[in-house]
């Protein structure tokens, strides 16, 4: 209870706070717009003209002019704006109106009714006033020139984030903000490609179907490779990121389990395990819904195909259970391994009961990562020792175990098989056995009876070997701890055929003319993308993470911005560093090329903006000036599309603009900027893309939103792993979206290739990049979920009403 006083209070306090700088912002913008507009009023045309033509009148009858003049401004001018009635916001988001009515009109038509409105307050001071007494005219001019100030504070609409108010001013073009429809936008998404392979934490997920189809999984989505086709299918029917897979005997109907989430509000999401069949992607059963606690770690189908399969799944042992399997003899009898044990389970009128196995005289391993059944029906397990252990039925030992005991599973034979952990075993059809290594990276190609007979190491930067899956006997797929999957043999040696990121990624760009595409995140890898072939070009490793980047307009070079203020230019062709600077000691959050590429903008953590001027061609950057005004760390900004002006977001949801071309100056009246076109609209606050704020958002619920190239669309990432699709321009409350679901953490980026074919985000701790075909309008009812089953591809997307 205290807690939250205590957070009311501080959200108070914050809204005291702004709505007082938001006041001596004001006074200060007073300040400088009534000289400036005394100065104009003074100096224009039209004003003086008819302040002589009104000083020639004074001849005339007072009475008459007094008589009309009073009347005049009554009905001429508009009203001062009223002030907004107070009322109690619905959540830490919500909307009002500066003003009962708006006061949006075309700038042309207000400026000849603004000049209408002055001429006629003119003519009552002049009429009133005695010319000799210059003073008291230039008094009630200096006073004349607040009115437009006031009158044009309708023109804005403010919404509230944590209690913090952020005026939005509304573009001219909009004549009645009101009679706005939002709807959902023309185009929608589906899923076309999947960049990325879960190994560094998963075991026994990856295998190959009789259709030539590699089948793995990463984030929320099942991957159906075709290895020589190089095309993808997509199963994607879990919620929360998958964590194991099983392949029926039938080599048809396939097994996928998945962890427990959270929703939106925080609120507990249950695991379950799909049944599905791989030819249609139809799902054909859920089980497990609220038998799951934490999720599901693994899965096994029983090996009997001419009788109803058994399924087994341990998710809910005290002690971390890493593999399981049935029997190939027996399904009444299934092994478990993980941590310390291996047991053995005896299915009786579906009571499970176990014997665990006895490790005597050999060295209990902290882990018990795999087993495999051999020809001869003995149990093989590989450990964190490096060893292969041979198990088999025993006699009871009366010593140890007591009077009455019955037999147990013991140690036969111990095999050293590698350096480090055994994370992987593999039975070939002839009996022989493969065996992967962790530390030492090898796989090793056994005999029958443990004899060793070939073996390769795989490259470095793969990482250990995690998982093998047998193609004809000699080729092997081989999935590896850096999420990585290879294809080769003995012989030839392996070649990757699926890479990605490691770590969490937060850097994502797009190339100005090419289907190719650029991502870099805590693993401090820079990844080059070709979006067309759906291949990894080039990778090279920084000495710091990664966390923004941005290609030059003409495709040259790009710079990628690390987490130490550091940041680097790279050319595309050499794959070499080219500039090296620094900017503060803190995270670089946004890199920004103008749109002509002769300036580049560094946002970084320390609140600055730096301007770099850029010549010969990308490769040379000299700092031409820093912006200064922000209050927090800067998370966004865009170039307008003359390249002078800079809009920026800030971590305490300020939005400033920013004249460049005159120095980096801080444009105080940010009603100015209302009409102004940028070049790119990445920023998450503005006008123009308030709609996709969700009521009772905070500001940290949306990473990443980007406009496309045809500025009809806008697509946004948020910390609820979905992406959204709305129209553009969004600029109202609880606009309705395109909801696509596939990542399985917080998306932390978006972007539109250079001609808008597809959409990239990019997952973050999921290491998971999704390419996202854009289509064009299709029929039928937008409520329902875009769930295909067809062999190229299934999505999943649902329209929401931003509530």
């Amino acid at each position: 209870l205290m807690e939250v006083r205590l957070q009311a209070q501080e959200d108070e306090i914050t809204l005291l706070k702004s709505s007082l700088a938001d006041a001596l912002r004001k006074l200060h913008l007073h300040d400088q717009q009534i000289p400036l507009l005394k100065q104009q009023l003074i100096a224009g045309k039209r004003f003086p003209t008819t302040i002589r033509t009104l000083q020639q009148q004074q001849s005339k009858s007072s009475e008459d002019s007094q008589g009309s003049c009073p009347q005049t401004p009554t009905s001429s001018s508009p009203a001062p704006p009223k002030e907004p009635a107070s009322s109690p916001h619905g959540g830490p988001l919500s909307s009002i109106r500066e003003g009962e009515k708006m006061l949006c009109v075309d700038p042309q038509k207000w400026n000849q009714a603004l000049a209408g409105c002055l001429n006629s307050l003119l003519l009552v001071l002049v009429t009133r006033c005695n010319c000799k007494h210059q003073s008291h005219l230039h008094f009630h001019i200096f006073m004349l020139c607040i009115l437009p100030f006031i009158l044009l504070t309708g023109q804005s609409i403010k919404m509230f984030i944590r209690g913090r108010p952020i005026t939005m001013y509304i573009p001219s073009n909009i004549l009645n903000y009101e009679e706005l429809r939002m709807d959902l936008p023309s185009q929608k998404l589906d899923l076309d490609w999947v960049y990325g392979y879960r190994g560094r934490d998963c075991r026994a997920n990856l295998y190959l179907l009789p259709s030539g189809e590699a089948v793995y999984f990463i984030a929320c989505v099942v991957v159906l490779y075709h290895i020589s086709n190089q095309t993808q299918r997509h199963y994607q029917k879990h919620t929360d990121c998958v964590r194991c897979l099983a392949i029926h005997p039938d080599k048809v109907r396939v097994a996928s389990g998945q962890t427990a989430g959270v929703d939106k509000d925080g609120k507990p999401l249950q695991p379950f395990v799909h049944i599905w069949d791989s030819k249609t992607l139809v799902t054909l059963q859920q089980i497990g819904l609220g038998t799951f606690e934490r999720g599901v770690g693994a899965v096994a189908f029983s090996s009997s195909v001419s009788i109803p399969s058994h399924f087994a799944f341990f998710p809910n042992t005290n002690e971390a259970v890493l593999a399981v399997d049935f029997s190939p003899t027996d399904t009444n009898n299934i092994i478990s391994c993980g941590k310390s044990h291996v047991y053995f389970w005896t299915m009786t009128a579906g009571t499970l009961t176990k014997k665990q196995g006895i490790f005597g005289k050999y060295k209990k391993p902290k882990f018990v990562l795999c087993f495999v059944f051999s020809l001869t029906g003995d149990v093989l397990t590989g450990d964190s020792e490096g060893n292969i252990l041979t198990w088999g039925k025993s006699a009871a030992d009366i010593k140890t175990l007591g009077k009455g005991a019955k037999e147990t599973f013991q140690i036969m034979k111990q095999t050293r098989a590698h350096e480090g952990s055994v994370f992987t075993m593999c039975v070939l059809q002839g009996g022989a056995i493969l065996s992967g290594g962790g530390k030492d990276r090898k796989i090793i190609r056994w005999s029958a009876d443990l004899a060793p007979e070939r073996e390769c190491e795989i490259p470095e930067k793969f990482g250990a070997v995690r998982t093998i899956a047998d193609v004809d006997g000699e080729e092997l797929l081989v999935g590896t701890t850096r999420n990585a999957i290879l294809r080769g043999t003995f012989s030839d040696g392996f070649v990757a055929i699926v890479q990605g990121h490691v770590d969490e990624m937060w850097g994502l760009a797009t190339h100005h003319t090419q289907n190719i595409f650029l991502t870099c995140g805590n693993d401090r890898q820079v990844c080059v993308w070709n979006a067309e072939e759906h291949k990894l070009d080039w990778c090279t490793t920084l000495e710091e993470s990664g966390l923004c980047a941005d290609f030059s307009p003409n495709g040259a070079v790009v710079s990628v911005g690390l987490s130490t203020g550091r940041w680097v230019v790279l050319d595309l062709q050499t794959k070499e560093v080219v500039s090296d600077l620094t900017d503060g000691n803190e995270q670089l959050s946004v890199m920004r090329y103008s749109p002509d590429g002769s300036f580049l903008a560094v946002g970084s953590h320390d609140n600055f903006i730096y301007i770099y001027n850029v010549t010969e061609g990308g490769r040379r950057y000299t700092r031409f000036g820093k912006c200064t005004g922000h209050s927090s760390f800067i998370t966004h900004l865009d170039w307008s599309k003359d390249g002078k002006y800079v809009m920026s977001n800030s971590g305490d949801y300020e939005i400033l603009y920013w004249d460049v071309a005159s120095g980096c100056k801080l444009l105080r009246n940010r009603f100015e900027s209302k009409d102004r076109k940028w070049a790119s609209y990445t920023c998450v606050l503005g006008f123009h893309v308030m709609g996709v704020w969700l009521e009772g958002s905070d500001g940290t619920d949306i990473n990443a939103l980007c406009r496309s190239h045809s500025e009809s669309m806008v697509a946004v990432a948020d910390d609820f792993c979905k992406v959204h699709l709305f129209q553009y321009p969004c600029p109202k409350p609880k606009a309705p979206s395109y909801k696509y679901e596939g990542h399985g953490s917080h998306v932390t980026n978006v972007r539109f290739t250079h001609n808008d074919s597809h959409l990239l985000s990019m997952g973050g701790k999921d290491t998971c990049i999704l390419q996202w075909r854009v289509k064009g309008a299709g029929t039928g009812d937008h409520k329902e979920h875009l769930a295909s089953s067809s062999s190229v591809c299934s999505s999943s997307s649902s329209p929401e009403n931003g509530t």
